[in-house]
C-alpha cells in the first residue's frame, strides 16, 4: 500500500509537520507526581514516541492549576501554573524537536469533573459554572457517611482568573519552545461544561444562549492567541457527541464549533464523557475496549469537516495502524491522526510502515492496561509490549546485548514462547524454540477464534511473522523431550508449555454437544438455538455475549456471586463494563450461587449452592469455561531430566494469567539471561 498522503507534510501558521501522525494526550503518563511536579523520567518517558517517528508528541492532561483541577485524585498531571515548569518542559520541547517533531501540552481544567483535590480546604468543592452537586459527589458523599457538597460557581472574577491561566500556561508553553498547544474542551471538562446546559444555568452573560455559554471558551481562546502570537498552532479537543440523555450531542457541537471556528487552527475530535464515578459507561467511548469497532470516532471527524473545510481535523480513537490513518486522510474525512494505544504497543510503528517494515508491526490489543508507577499515581502499561514504561532501564527503548552468549531452548510457542525467543535474540543468544503443533500460537489461537477480537488476531499474525523472520531455530511439530533436551546441552531451558483447559465434573460433560467454549468458534462448529455456558469467567462471558449476539436464548451459570473479568482484553478499562452492559443488552440470564449438577440430551440440571434446590433448564448446546490449569508440574519434569541446566516457568505454566502476564513474564526472564 502506498503511504502518500499520510507521510506529507503540512504548514500551519509558519509551523512545519513532518507527517499527518500524532501521539495522542494519554490521561496520565507519569508526566507528573501526585503533586503536579514533573517526574524525573518526564522525558525519556516521551522519547520513544518522538524517536519513532511521529509529528506531535502530547503530554495529556496538563493541569492550569493542579489545586484547583486534578484527574479525580489519580494524580500524574503536570503543573503549569507556575514558572517553574518552563525549564523542564523547554527539555521536553528539545527532545522532541531533536527528532523532527512537536512537544505539545493538553491544557486542561475539570471544573466539576474530578476528584479529591491536593489543597482543597475541606467542604470544597470543585468549580463550575453553576452550583449544584454532582451525581459523583452524591456517591463520594455516601461512601464517607457525609452531606454531600456543590460544586463552587464561578463569579466572573473568577471566570477571568480562568481564562488568564488558559493564556499563562499556553505561554510558558512557547517559552519552553514549544509552537502548538491543545486546549481540551472535550470529555465534559470545564469549558466544556460552560457550553452545556447539564452545568450551565447561569443568567448572566456567562449562560442562558449558545454565544453566552461559549463566551467563557472564546474568551479563554482569544487570551491564549494573544498571549503566544499568530507564529503558534492552537488545537482545540472536543466530544463530537457525549453519549448521554441530557449531555452535549452532535448538533450541540456543531453549534459550539460555528462560534469558535475562527479561534483554533486544528479540531481534535474525540468524543464520550470522563466520569469515573458516576458515569462509567460514558467513559467508554474514550477507551473503546473491544468491544467497540476500530476508528470509532472517525465518522464524526469526516462529518465536522464537511462543515468546515476551512479548519484542520484531527481524529482518534481505536485507529490501530498507519493502514486505517492512511485511508482517513486519502479520503479528505481528517488532516490528521492520532494514536496513543497504538504507539504504546509500537512506539516505532511510523518509521516502520514508512520503510516497508508494515509486517514487523507490533499490533495493540486495545486492553487499556494501566499501572501504579514508583510515584504512587497510575500511568499507561502495555500488554504486548513490555519494555513500555522501563526507559530508566532500557534507555534506547531495546535490551542490550548479553555479556556472554548461551545456548537456550525455549519450549512452547504461545505468546510468552515467542516473546521470550524474540527478547533472547536481541541479546545476542543462540536460541531453538520448540513448539508441538504445526502453529504458533498456543491458546492465543483460541483467544482469537471470537470475530470481535480481529485485534488480538493481529497480534497472534504478528507473531507468527516473528517467530519465522528471527534468527533462532524454531522448530514445528516437534515436542521437546527431557531426551532431545539432554542431547543439545543447552545452558538454559524456559519452559513456556501453558495451561489447558478445565473440564468440569459433572454428569454428560463429554456429551458431544458439549463444548469447550472456544472451541465453538471454530468454523463448522453447532451451536443450537439454546446455550448453557457454564463459568461467569471472562471467556464464559465473552462466549455467551457472542452467541446472544447471534441471536441465541443463553444462560450462564456461576457458583459464585459475581462475574470475574479479569482478562487482559475482557478485564482492562472499560470491557469488563462493556461485558456487563451487554449480558443486559442481549438478554443474556445469568444464574448466580449455582452448580451444574448434570447434562442431559436437552437439559441443563443445577442446584442452588445454598438451599440445594434443583431446576432445570433447556439446553441445545452447553459451552463451559471454568478456568485453565497451569502445566506447572509437566514443566517440571525438564527440571529433573537435565538437573546441571538452569530451567525457568514462564507464561501460563508458572502462573495462569492473561497475555500481559505471558508476556512480561517472558521478557523478564529473558532480559536478564
Amino acid at each position: 500500500m502506498n503511504y502518500t498522503n499520510v507521510f506529507k507534510p503540512i504548514e500551519i501558521r509558519g509551523v512545519y509537520y513532518k507527517n499527518r501522525l500524532a501521539f495522542a494526550p494519554p490521561g496520565c503518563m507519569g508526566a507528573g507526581d501526585a503533586k503536579g511536579h514533573v517526574t524525573p523520567y518526564f522525558v525519556e518517558c516521551f522519547r520513544p514516541f518522538a524517536k519513532g517517528g511521529v509529528a506531535v508528541v502530547n503530554v495529556g492532561n496538563v493541569s492550569i492549576d493542579i489545586n484547583e483541577s486534578d484527574d479525580e485524585g489519580l494524580g500524574g498531571q503536570l503543573d503549569t501554573s507556575t514558572d517553574a515548569c518552563i525549564t523542564p518542559l523547554s527539555r521536553f520541547a528539545g527532545m522532541c524537536s531533536l527528532y523532527g517533531a512537536h512537544g505539545q501540552l493538553e491544557l486542561t481544567h475539570n471544573g466539576a469533573m474530578q476528584g479529591s483535590i491536593p489543597g482543597r480546604k475541606a467542604g470544597e468543592c470543585g468549580f463550575s459554572p453553576s452550583a449544584f452537586i454532582m451525581p459523583a459527589e452524591r456517591i463520594r458523599a455516601r461512601r464517607a457517611n457525609r452531606e454531600p457538597i456543590p460544586t463552587r460557581e464561578m463569579s466572573k472574577a473568577k471566570i477571568e482568573e480562568t481564562v488568564q491561566k488558559y493564556a499563562d500556561s499556553a505561554l510558558r508553553a512557547k517559552k519552553a519552545g514549544m509552537n502548538t498547544v491543545m486546549i481540551h474542551g472535550a470529555h465534559g471538562n470545564l469549558l466544556a461544561q460552560f457550553y452545556s446546559t447539564y452545568f450551565n444555568r447561569r443568567e448572566d452573560e456567562y449562560g442562558g444562549s449558545a454565544h453566552n455559554r461559549a463566551r467563557f471558551a472564546v474568551e479563554a481562546l482569544d487570551a491564549v492567541r494573544k498571549a503566544v502570537g499568530e507564529d503558534f498552532v492552537i488545537e482545540y479537543r472536543i466530544s463530537a457527541d457525549e453519549y448521554k440523555e441530557g449531555r452535549m450531542h452532535f448538533k450541540d457541537t456543531l453549534e459550539f464549533l460555528d462560534i469558535i471556528k475562527d479561534k483554533v487552527d486544528i479540531l481534535h475530535v474525540s468524543g464520550g464523557l470522563h466520569d469515573v464515578i458516576a458515569d462509567p459507561m460514558g467513559m467508554l467511548p474514550l477507551h473503546l475496549p473491544y468491544t467497540y469497532p476500530n476508528m470509532y470516532n472517525v465518522h464524526w471527524a469526516g462529518k465536522i469537516k464537511k462543515e468546515f473545510p476551512g479548519l484542520y481535523v484531527a481524529t482518534v480513537g481505536a485507529i490501530m495502524n498507519v493502514r486505517q490513518a492512511e485511508e482517513i486522510i486519502s479520503s479528505g474525512t481528517a488532516d490528521f491522526v492520532a494514536y496513543m494505544r497504538a504507539l504504546l504497543a509500537d512506539p516505532d510503528m511510523p518509521h516502520k510502515y514508512a520503510e516497508g517494515r508494515e509486517e514487523d508491526h507490533r499490533p495493540c490489543i486495545r486492553c487499556a492496561c494501566r499501572y501504579a508507577d514508583k510515584f504512587g499515581v497510575l500511568s499507561w502499561d502495555c500488554s504486548v509490549n513490555p519494555i513500555r514504561g522501563k526507559t530508566d532501564k532500557y534507555p534506547e527503548n531495546r535490551v542490550p546485548i548479553a555479556a556472554e552468549k548461551k545456548k537456550v531452548a525455549v519450549i512452547g510457542g504461545g505468546p510468552a514462547g515467542v516473546q521470550a525467543m524474540l527478547t533472547l535474540v536481541e541479546r545476542g543468544h543462540d536460541v531453538t524454540l520448540y513448539e508441538k503443533e504445526a502453529v504458533i500460537g498456543g491458546n492465543l489461537n483460541y483467544a482469537s477464534l471470537d470475530p470481535r477480537k480481529a485485534d488480538v488476531k493481529e497480534y497472534l499474525m504478528y507473531l507468527r511473522r516473528q517467530a519465522q523472520k528471527a534468527p533462532a531455530r524454531v522448530l514445528m511439530n516437534m515436542e521437546a523431550t527431557p531426551e532431545n533436551l539432554a542431547k543439545e546441552c543447552y545452558d538454559v531451558i524456559l519452559a513456556a508449555i501453558g495451561s489447558r483447559p478445565i473440564k468440569p465434573a459433572v454428569i454428560g460433560i463429554d456429551s458431544p454437544h458439549v463444548l469447550w467454549a472456544p472451541d465453538a468458534e471454530i468454523e463448522g462448529a453447532q451451536v443450537g438455538d439454546k446455550v448453557v455456558v457454564i463459568g461467569g469467567g471472562a471467556v464464559g462471558v465473552q462466549s455467551a455475549v457472542r452467541h446472544a449476539m447471534d441471536g441465541k436464548e443463553v444462560t450462564l451459570v456461576e457458583m459464585t456471586d459475581t462475574l470475574s473479568l479479569k482478562g487482559a482484553v475482557s478485564g482492562a478499562l472499560g470491557g469488563a463494563l462493556s461485558l456487563k452492559h451487554e449480558l443486559q443488552q442481549y438478554n443474556v440470564k445469568v444464574i448466580f450461587k449455582s452448580k451444574v449438577e448434570r447434562i442431559d440430551e436437552k437439559t441443563v440440571t443445577i442446584s442452588d449452592i445454598e438451599t440445594g434446590m434443583t431446576s432445570v433448564i433447556s439446553a441445545d448446546t452447553v459451552l463451559y469455561a471454568v478456568g485453565m490449569k497451569s502445566l506447572t508440574k509437566e514443566a517440571q519434569l525438564f527440571r529433573s531430566a537435565v538437573p546441571n541446566t538452569r530451567l525457568y516457568l514462564i507464561g501460563d505454566c508458572f502462573d495462569q494469567s492473561e497475555i500481559r502476564g505471558a508476556v512480561h513474564s517472558a521478557f523478564k526472564i529473558a532480559s536478564e539471561i
